[in-house]
């Protein structure tokens, strides 16, 4: 036997991909963190860059939380009791006191029933979503969902599956009226939070046009999201998408990777919803939880977002995401009205847009560039993240990098 034939297939298909701007092997690794220091922030050593240290703008690490003290010391004092992974899927053996306590943590943080932890928020979508979709069921989706929302349709196979444009309550209406009589139920799933460019989802007129329809299907509406940007980011508690639109949705899921500054994905919901899904999620059944250490880890970045010091940090980044808004704003690029972290810059050129990413690159600042065909041609974007570990030095120092360039 040999790989020689399909070899030569995958490799066309990768230089396929080089050519469409598309590849992302080339990972940057990070092989150090620098102090905060004199009033910056954090900066981190790569590999092939010597001593040259840069300022992260493109981390999910909304709060900072996952080198905070408190956090890492919840984790080595788990792994000291448990060891480091938990040796087996948890119907079998892998469920620990520190996964109960992370699960209730998170059902209360989030006013719900019941919680349940996957191994990633990707993995929850996709062990999630199926669930519930039948050969009766129309599903429905924002034309900007992310990944895991089209990769969980499709695994679902449904019957119909209608995308509405972006955020679109007048298109999502017209599908909902299009379909009545036509099937028993239908899952209403979008992000809570679009990660290419900040905005989000507006829950409560979406949640109150699903009640208008309600009654025309046999089994109800169910809504979905995906509030993995939102959760930790967003709102004065952190509550995410759910608090600055003041509803609740049926199914929530969100990850502890990002604002929560652990690893996992997890899902709240009511009881019996949750006791279903721990009976017929594969992805749940079959994979290892995340470690008893990461649970724990988890349990005290929730502890911290609750407390006086989370507040802190939930106005220190909005304060400095603000600060970033009208920076660019006065410089004069455009950007998305949004109080999201996620903080895009559109460029509207792919050519500029990788200029930029360089020009930021060798003014020691990481950013990610999207471009065509990842966007649509005249979409193409800088997008920056920002974190309330950053500081106003920080932003500062960003914007007049930006500014230089704005004049070339």
């Amino acid at each position: 036997m040999s790989l020689n034939k399909v070899e030569d297939i995958l490799s066309a298909q990768l230089s396929i991909q080089q050519t469409q701007g598309k590849p992302k092997r080339q990972e940057p690794v990070i092989t150090g963190i620098k102090a905060a220091e004199n009033g910056y922030g954090e900066r981190y050593f790569l590999a092939n860059h010597g001593t040259k240290a840069f300022l992260r703008m493109n981390s999910n690490a909304y709060l900072g939380l996952s080198r905070h003290p408190a956090v890492i010391q919840a984790e080595a004092e788990a792994i000291e009791q448990y060891g480091v992974g938990p040796g087996a899927v948890r119907f079998i053996s892998g469920t620990y006191q520190p996964h109960i306590n992370l699960e209730q943590k998170l059902a209360t943080f989030h006013g719900r029933e019941s919680a349940m932890l996957f191994s990633a928020a990707y993995a929850t979508m996709l062990g999630v979503l199926p669930q519930f979709i039948t050969q009766d069921t129309l599903v429905v989706s924002d034309a900007l969902n992310h990944n895991c929302i089209i990769n969980a349709i499709r695994l679902a196979k449904p019957t119909k599956k209608v995308v509405y444009k972006h955020l679109d309550l007048g298109d999502l209406n017209q599908i909902l009226q299009a379909n009545k009589g036509l099937f028993k139920r239908v899952c209403v799933v979008t992000d809570g939070v679009f990660s290419m460019r900040g905005d989000f989802a507006p829950l409560s007129e979406i949640v109150n046009l699903c009640q208008q329809y309600e009654a025309d299907y046999a089994e109800g509406i169910i809504t979905f999201v995906d509030d993995s940007h939102g959760v930790g980011a967003l709102g004065k508690k952190g509550r995410g998408t759910e608090e600055i639109t003041e509803t609740k949705v049926d199914v929530l899921i969100g990850t502890l990777g990002k604002a929560f500054g652990v690893n996992g994905g997890y899902v709240v919901s009511s009881s019996k919803v949750i006791d279903y899904l721990r009976e017929t999620a594969p992805l749940y059944i079959f994979s290892n939880p995340i470690t008893p250490g990461e649970a724990a880890a988890a349990s005290k970045a929730i502890e911290i977002v609750n407390s006086a010091e989370g507040l802190l940090k939930l106005q220190k980044l909005k304060s400095l995401t603000d600060r970033l808004r009208e920076g660019l704003i006065q410089i004069g690029f455009e950007t998305l009205h949004s109080e999201h972290p996620i903080v895009p810059v559109l460029i509207r050129d792919t050519k500029r847009t990788s200029n930029l990413v360089e020009y930021l690159f060798s003014h020691a600042i990481l950013a990610t560039g999207l471009n065509y065909p990842v966007v649509p041609k005249g979409e193409e974007e800088i997008r920056l993240q920002v974190s309330a570990s950053h500081t106003e030095k920080d932003i500062a120092y960003l914007l007049q990098v930006l500014n230089d360039f704005y004049d070339i």
